[in-house]
């Protein structure tokens, strides 16, 4: 049985004023956009993570890419279990696999996405891509050199001592 603590109501209301209050600090500061996320395990931050994208010139330097780095590495595996994401607005499409991958035991989310698009934030055509077929999607997806790529498929496949995730 799980024995970590989930946060209560109260504790809960606590954590995600952390996350706004570091996105109203991270617009301040004038490192990125208006975006903030904490990982909380047993009622202690774990970490924090804020936008960074245009700051560091990182289209992937959203806040729950942040704090799922720094909270794996703090815990020294790559999952986060026992865990709960706090952030500021609910994730995009990229935040949202990660956070799959990750495995949280929950995640609590400020704005909704379209609180976001409405101050030109939009993800929506990221998530109607995903729907769409290769061949019709905006940024051309070529599958090439497929059986010479399936090669380490293989090995992985045949390896003895692999870490599944």
């Amino acid at each position: 049985m799980n024995q970590d603590r989930l946060s209560t109501a109260e504790e809960q209301q606590k954590f995600m004023r952390e996350a706004i209050r570091l996105s109203l600090e991270n617009v301040q500061s004038g490192k990125g956009g208006p975006f903030a996320a904490i990982v909380v395990k047993n009622n202690k931050i774990l970490a924090r993570g804020t936008n960074q994208v245009t700051y560091t010139n990182d289209p992937t330097a959203h806040a729950e890419i942040g704090a799922i780095r720094d909270a794996c590495k703090a815990l020294g595996t790559f999952q986060l279990d026992g865990c709960e994401l706090y952030t500021s607005c609910e994730p995009c499409p990229m935040c949202l696999g990660a956070i799959y991958w990750a495995r949280p035991e929950r995640v609590f989310f400020g704005n909704s996405k379209q609180d976001a698009a409405e101050i030109d934030f939009d993800d929506s055509f990221i998530y109607e891509e995903i729907t769409k077929s290769l061949e019709n999607r905006k940024i051309p997806m070529i599958q090439i050199l497929h059986q010479e790529a399936l090669a380490a498929f293989h090995a992985w496949n045949l390896k003895k001592d692999k870490v599944k995730y």
